[in-house]
């Protein structure tokens, strides 16, 4: 087992000594660590969370030294309160209280005469803006409500540089209570240190693509419990904002081919008779004997992405909701038999990315999983950026087991393309094996790094390939591996400008 708080599992009740003894049901409290049957065995487990459903209570659980995504709901009766409980730590939490609701400390030094002149100068300034009538007051009253450029982010960040400088920033309401010993410098640090921008944090969903930022979220209690989806029973990993009442079922039912979902079974049966969609709602861009790929735009499907994305955030920890779908282009691939076309998952791409990206988010559905299908989403997403003529890279960071699966994919073409290169006595170059495989010289050298190919010698840079990942290739070349025909895919890449952008409907 790999250390505590190692990839995504967490170390519970680590604060130190607790306070132990019984519990029942009503005194059972969020932040107690209790004692919880998992696969048949007692194990350590905090309470995070505590709800009321239908079938009774139920208690969100995070098992000790066990990946987040196993977190999980659970009834009372798996909950042993014959053994003892321990209970939250009231001193550290009243020092907690203490630090958030502690006010910050006023300087009592009086400021200098310069300092005064300025604030009185400005406090001047400021009145004659106001008595001053505006030639657009209507105009302006009108619109929205904009802060002031004093206040925004680039207005700080150039304050602060001209502070770590050495300029001389204009003088602020609050210098005043400057103390005499601290430096503008250290005091602009300290506010931007301490301060909580929304502006910012949503700049870190949206380039990390993490729901979970912030620990304190919601997002990292799951809401939905169970799922039937087609033929299969799910059971989500991680928080998806879903509408608050769904949180409430014990079971959640989503149509397998329009995403619509439901809380009890009766409406589910309803619209089952009802719904005629039985393929995803794109264009087939390629099939074969084993699966399809549809291509769907989120602005003419904005309803049944957006059910994608809600579906796929259940398993995907890394990824955000905060934006819409319309700037993004669905690959969904399907399998098919006498009912429809599948969903086995799915990637997402940018129609204009500025930094890229081939892949925005990719996932494949839990009850397809480690079967190959992970590998076929990869290789098309960079089939597809073959036929744009570029180099392509998935949108950082990725989550634990998408990272598994591109580590994989790119250390077995890498090693392929060195191979076949040695065969023919050619040399090969980073440049050359990014632009073989569509991918970005970035990925090459990473992998290279990760696998200890990258040698030194006689003043050169080599690539040496061990025995070790040769001996893996030709196990590998015995299995038989399912891939993507490039000769099956009909897609040209689509050209999106301002008239075609804005479809109308």
């Amino acid at each position: 087992m790999s250390p505590p708080g190692a990839n995504g599992e967490s170390t519970v009740g680590s604060d130190g000594p607790r306070q132990k003894g019984k519990a029942n049901t009503d005194t059972l409290k969020v932040g107690c660590i209790a004692w919880v049957i998992k696969d048949g065995q007692p194990r350590r487990a905090e309470i995070l969370s505590i709800r009321d459903t239908k079938s009774g209570r139920q208690f969100y659980c995070n098992f000790d030294n066990f990946n987040k995504r196993l977190d999980e709901w659970v009834p009372v009766a798996r909950i042993d309160f014959n053994q003892d409980v321990e209970w939250p730590n009231p001193e550290k939490e009243k020092q907690k209280e203490g630090k958030t609701k502690k006010a910050p400390a006023v300087s009592k030094k009086q400021p200098s005469k310069k300092a005064q002149k300025k604030v009185a100068k400005r406090e001047q300034s400021v009145a004659s803006e106001e008595q001053t009538p505006h030639p657009w007051t209507e105009f302006v009253e009108s619109q929205p409500q904009v802060k002031t450029p004093a206040k925004t982010e680039d207005a700080e960040d150039k304050a602060n540089a001209s502070l770590e400088v050495g300029g001389t920033p204009g003088v602020g309401p609050d210098e005043m209570e400057l103390d005499e010993d601290e430096t503008p410098a250290e005091r602009a640090k300290k506010e931007r240190a301490q301060s909580f921008s929304r502006e910012e944090e949503i700049e870190k969903l949206r380039t990390s693509g993490s729901m979970t930022q912030n620990p304190a979220e919601i997002s990292r209690i799951r809401n939905i419990s169970r799922v039937e989806f087609g033929r299969y029973v799910l059971f989500p990993w991680y928080f998806s904002p879903y509408p608050e009442a769904f949180s409430q079922e014990d079971c959640m039912f989503i149509c397998e081919f329009c995403l619509s979902y439901y809380g009890d079974l009766k409406s589910f049966s309803r619209h089952r008779q009802k719904c005629t969609l039985h393929h995803p709602p794109g264009n087939e861009i390629y099939r074969d004997d084993f699966v399809s790929f549809f291509e769907i735009d989120g602005r003419r499907q904005r309803t049944w992405c957006r059910n994608l994305c809600l579906l796929s955030k259940m398993f995907l920890d890394h990824k955000t909701l905060y934006y819409d779908v319309d700037p993004f282009l669905f690959y969904v691939m399907t399998t098919r038999d006498e009912h429809g076309n599948h969903l086995i998952g799915y990637f997402s791409k940018e129609k204009e990315s500025t930094d890229g990206y081939n892949v925005a988010c990719i996932l494949t559905l839990p009850q397809y999983q480690r079967k190959g299908y992970g590998r076929l989403l990869i290789q098309f997403s960079y089939e597809l950026s073959k036929i744009e003529g570029k180099l392509g890279s998935p949108e950082k960071p990725l989550s634990d087991l998408g990272l598994l699966s591109y580590r994989q994919y790119w250390s077995e073409n890498i090693i392929e393309v060195l191979l076949q290169s040695s065969e023919r006595e050619e040399k090969c170059t980073i440049e050359g094996i990014a632009t073989t495989l569509a991918m970005t010289t970035q990925d090459v050298e990473h992998t290279l790094q990760a696998l200890k190919m990258q040698v030194y010698h006689k003043g050169e840079h080599k690539v040496v390939v061990p025995e070790k990942l040769i001996k893996q290739r030709e196990k590998s070349k015995l299995k038989q591996k399912r891939i993507i025909d490039p000769d099956l895919i009909q897609w040209k890449p689509p050209v999106f400008t301002a008239s075609n952008r804005t479809w109308g409907w």
